[in-house]
């Protein structure tokens, strides 16, 4: 077994180290878990439903505080952070894409998309076009002025797909995002969340159980239990083992 660095590397725009997590009488999600998130990746967490997948997606971007062990953003500590500095951080430095889509029912597509930015303090018409640009690289351009529910699922989820990637966030925290998608709509939102890593310089953590979906990503590692399941190999910050490659094309310069 590695043991983590003291201090996250250079390269790494999140890191955490000892990660613990229970929920209550559910049992650790969490034990001992350390990771680096290397700026410029697409980084998948794979691993069968209930090993800590989507815990470990919310303690890294604020949702949740570790009961041990600590996080670092790009060398600032967000363990120690108090609740309005982590929302803060969220609304301006991460993107969050849920397996299920959550749109506010009142706003109409383009509005959802361009919340995150509005919520900034961006103009209306710079959310809009940056909102308008997702929508229609996700090829749903013609439904930006309809309602939530005049969306079908799909639709409705390639528009919070849009929402996460309008605001051009640092990191974007991807829960199962393809779970309520088709296959073909499934395989182009991944090729869109591979893209804007390229083109936009945004980091992917793609939490999923699919092996499909994890070939995107430049590396892979997987969870078990709350733990790393993969041997360990040199270059790699966890303790636990070391991720495995994705495919050369997916190489991203985020």
């Amino acid at each position: 077994m590695v043991a983590p660095p003291d201090s996250p590397p250079d390269n790494d725009v999140l890191w955490a180290r000892s990660l613990h997590y229970s929920y209550n009488a559910a049992g650790p999600a969490l034990t001992g878990l350390s990771i680096g998130v290397r700026t410029g990746e697409v980084l998948a967490v794979t691993g069968p439903r209930g090993s800590g997948k989507t815990t470990l997606l919310r303690c890294l971007s604020g949702l949740l505080v570790p009961q041990q062990g600590e996080i670092r953003f790009n060398g600032t500590p967000l363990h120690t952070l108090r609740h309005a500095a982590r929302e803060r951080l969220r609304l301006e430095r991460f993107g969050w894409i849920d397996p299920e889509p959550h749109l506010v029912p009142e706003l109409r597509a383009w509005e959802n998309a361009a919340l995150p930015l509005l919520l900034r303090g961006s103009s209306h018409r710079a959310a809009r076009s940056a909102a308008t640009e997702w929508l229609e690289r996700l090829d749903i351009g013609r439904v930006a002025r309809r309602s939530p529910a005049a969306l079908s699922q799909a639709e409705r989820q390639r528009v919070c797909v849009a929402r996460a990637l309008a605001a051009t966030p640092a990191v974007l925290f991807a829960d199962e995002p393809t779970a309520a998608l088709h296959r073909a709509d499934h395989t182009h939102v991944l090729r869109t969340l591979a893209s804007a890593a390229r083109s936009h310089g945004i980091t992917v953590l793609l939490a999923t159980h699919d092996d499909e979906v994890a070939r995107v990503a430049d590396r892979s590692f997987a969870l078990l239990d709350g733990r790393r399941h993969d041997s360990p190999s040199a270059g790699d910050t966890a303790p636990e083992g070391p991720t495995t490659e994705g495919r050369a094309s997916c190489s991203l310069s985020v």
